[in-house]
């Protein structure tokens, strides 16, 4: 018989998620904290949503944090790593100098 350790994260006594770390588990706990806090604040704006679409805008802002922050901060989005990132025009390749020879003195005649 093995032994499994597996970490639940539970809310409002409903499971929402397993994981086998507790890394993991942690990570996921802070999302929901994010989800919850800005479906509060999303839901005092004023602005008229379900509450389904509220929930789901919640969870992709929590989701995608980081790349939020980074908005807020002025930065361009960044494309998602699923998509291929648009290829840059190739680097300019430095050119170095050819070793220098040693000339040889040219005779006169």
């Amino acid at each position: 018989m093995a032994v499994i350790v597996k970490y639940v994260v539970v809310r409002d006594g409903v499971e929402k998620m397993t994981f086998t770390t507790k890394k993991e588990a942690d990570a996921y706990d802070k999302m929901l904290d994010i989800a919850e806090n800005l479906n509060g604040f999303i839901g005092a704006s004023g602005v008229e949503l379900s509450d389904e679409t509220l929930e789901s805008l919640s969870m992709y802002l929590a989701e995608h944090r980081d790349q939020v922050a980074a908005i807020l901060k002025g930065a361009s989005p960044r494309p998602k790593a699923a998509e291929p990132e648009a290829e840059a025009p190739p680097k300019p390749t430095r050119k170095t100098a050819a070793p220098k020879t040693p000339r040889t003195p040219k005779k006169k005649a």
